[in-house]
Order: structure tokens, then C-alpha cells, then sequence
């Protein structure tokens, strides 16, 4: 039987940042879910709940293949441990990658430095393509209409959530794993997850590359996923 593939999208974002890709798995046979994570700041921390219990609720019975890209990778560990026994792979697309076992934090201490300087009084961020020029999200996501959407589905988060500790339960990676990456911000994880001897490709892209070639990052999943 076939995983089905559960994509997990950045907080930061929103689900179109996976549904193209989504629609590329279903029209080559595959089952495909988008969980939904834009209400996950809503309220006090921690944070990190919220997000498990969304993509366990997405998650059908059956074996499963857990995608994450960007930030969503932080709680890969969580989920494993949720859904202990059904997922077969772990596939990291772009993403951060978790430790082995302890925590992790939701941003390094001079990236909190650079969003608390974009925070309200409130302590709410900007939502995520706010941080950037225009001209640069249009980089990432050339067309327009899929620009459109991104930018109008995205949460504002507040500051804690990026402030936030992140259990990392041991032995989370006793499944397979395997890793996808796009441009040079990533190219350090990938070489940490090559380290751990897992699979690694590199699909040159921006950031948001699985929303301009949706079909071509389908075939990744499918294929790392054997």
C-alpha cells in the first residue's frame, strides 16, 4: 500500500504553499493532505502543540510519509512520535533540520533579534513575504496569481512563537529519512542530513521552488519515497 503523503507547510506561511504540489501527487495516483497551520499562533505558547495536533487530525490511517519544508521541519520529531507506526518516511524539503534528541529552538538568537525589530507593541510579526522587498517574493513566486494567494493566506505571528522551545523526542529517526534542497541557505543542512547518511538532491530554486515546479518536486517525493 502507498503512503500517503501528509505536507506540512511552514507556520509562517500558509497551505498553498503545498497544494500544487499536492494536486501533482494526486494526478500521478498518489493520496496527498495539507494540513492547515495558520491558526497555530493563535493565543499563549507553547505552539509547538498545536501544530502536532493539526497534522495528526490531517492524517488518515494507513502508512504515511511526512513532507516538511522550512520551518515546519522543527516538529517532524513531535509527529513521528504522534503517529508512531504509520509513517514511513520522513522527507525534509528546504527545511530545518531537528536534532536527535533534546530540544531545539524556533530561531537562533540573532534571527530573534532581527524579528523583534519588525514586532508591534503587541509583539505580533509582519506576516512572512512582509519581511522581504517586494521585488524579492516576487523572485520567489514569479506568478502572480500563486503570488496572490500566498501573501493573502499567511498568519501574523506573534514574536514568542519563534521564541518558542521544541521537544525533540529520542529515537524520532529510527525511520527513513531524506533531503531536498533548493538554494544555499539550505546548503549547510543538507550537509548535515548527508552526514547522517541520508539521501540528498538538490533541485536548484528559490525558497518557494515547490510552488513554481510542482510536477518536478511530486516526482522527488514519489521517487524518495520507494
Amino acid at each position: 500500500m502507498d503512503a500517503t503523503f501528509v505536507l506540512v507547510h511552514s507556520p509562517s506561511v500558509g497551505p498553498s504553499t503545498w497544494t500544487p504540489v499536492a494536486a501533482a501527487l494526486r494526478a500521478r495516483g498518489r493520496a496527498a493532505v495539507v494540513p492547515s497551520l495558520v491558526d497555530v499562533g493563535v493565543g499563549a505558547p507553547p505552539y509547538w502543540p498545536r501544530v502536532v495536533d493539526e497534522v495528526v487530525a490531517s492524517a488518515p490511517l494507513g502508512p504515511l510519509a511526512i513532507v516538511a519544508h522550512s520551518n515546519a521541519g522543527l516538529f517532524v520529531p513531535l509527529v513521528v512520535e504522534a503517529l508512531r507506526g504509520q509513517i514511513t518516511i520522513c522527507l525534509f524539503v528546504d527545511a530545518a533540520l531537528p536534532p536527535r534528541r533534546g530540544s531545539t529552538r524556533a530561531a537562533e538568537p540573532e534571527h530573534l533579534v532581527f524579528l523583534g525589530s519588525m514586532a508591534d507593541p503587541d509583539g505580533i510579526l509582519p506576516r512572512w513575504t512582509d519581511w522581504w522587498p517586494e521585488e524579492a517574493v516576487a523572485e520567489l513566486v514569479p506568478d502572480e496569481a500563486a503570488r496572490r494567494q500566498i501573501v493573502a493566506e499567511q498568519p501574523r505571528l506573534p514574536l514568542a512563537y519563534y521564541d518558542q522551545e521544541i521537544p525533540v523526542p529520542a529515537k524520532w529517526d529510527h525511520v527513513r529519512g531524506a533531503y531536498l534542497w533548493f538554494g544555499e541557505p539550505y546548503a549547510r543542512v543538507a550537509k548535515e542530513a548527508d552526514e547522517r547518511g541520508w539521501p540528498v538532491t538538490r533541485i536548484p530554486g528559490e525558497h518557494l521552488h515547490q510552488v513554481v515546479a510542482p510536477g518536478e518536486i511530486a516526482e522527488w517525493l514519489i521517487s524518495a519515497s520507494q
